[in-house]
């Protein structure tokens, strides 16, 4: 049975408590959108807040720790997302791969760590511009998906979705050509179906993000084996986020 598309609002480091009211605002507009499942990724110190008022979005975390717990001063274990309420985690984006130098061995000891507690894991993955002018997006973004994702999930139908975000449109305004889109989704589909099975590797929610906007997505949404989106600065008001959630609700069936 199809799933319904996933939209998630990665908000990065932006967000103190004034931010609540967007968050309610989102909820209260996920409340009347059923048809799409809407959750948030705030910073950790509003996970608990927006949970505590949440009735229909999900709200999750950022990344999280490898380990249970210890001498890892200013990070956040897996268990302890969960205790502020969070549902899911964000693991493997560019900006930590870059900027925290994460490797792939790192960010699947995460996904383990996460899925042991019950999270959900959004798993991200994406090439540089150098990367696809060479010709070998397709197969960089193959191999680091599959280095990432653990070889065993006991139902990765609801407990796993990819989102594939070029590192080369996140931020800069550009977003991938509907046909690289596809031609990148029907590889990451089938590496699923490889790894586990075509019951659950045909049903594992494959978002896109990178410059995802009101005014793009529906191309993005009518583009073959697109699930959702992984959304970012748009996902900082709730206009211009739920207007990508509405335009999901227009192209499912579900």
């Amino acid at each position: 049975m199809p799933q319904r598309p996933y939209i998630v609002g990665n908000w990065k480091m932006h967000g103190t408590r004034a931010m609540l009211s967007e968050a309610r605002a989102i909820d209260r507009a996920a409340q009347r959108l059923m048809k799409v499942e809407v959750a948030i990724a705030p910073p950790y110190t509003l996970i608990h807040p927006i949970h505590r008022e949440a009735e229909q979005i999900a709200v999750g975390a950022q990344d999280c720790h490898e380990k249970e717990g210890g001498a890892h001063t200013g990070d956040i274990s897996a268990s302890m997302v969960a205790d502020a309420g969070g549902k899911f985690v964000i693991l493997g984006h560019s900006e930590r791969r870059q900027d925290h130098r994460e490797g792939n061995p790192l960010i699947r000891a995460k996904a383990e760590s996460a899925l042991a507690v019950g999270l959900r894991v959004i798993m991200c993955c994406g090439e540089s511009e150098e990367t696809r002018d060479a010709g070998d997006a397709v197969a960089f973004v193959t191999k680091q998906l599959k280095a990432s994702l653990p070889p065993e999930i006991e139902n990765p139908t609801e407990l796993l979705a990819v989102a594939y975000e070029p590192v080369w449109a996140i931020g800069t305004g550009k977003t991938a050509q509907p046909s690289d889109i596809e031609e990148m989704h029907a590889a990451i589909r089938a590496l699923l179906i490889k790894l586990y099975g075509e019951e659950h590797g045909e049903e594992v929610r494959i978002l896109y993000g990178g410059s995802v906007k009101p005014e793009n997505a529906a191309e993005i949404f009518a583009a073959s084996n697109v699930g959702g989106a992984l959304v970012g600065g748009a996902s900082l008001t709730a206009d211009s986020f739920m207007g990508i959630a509405l335009a999901a609700g227009e192209t499912t069936d579900v």
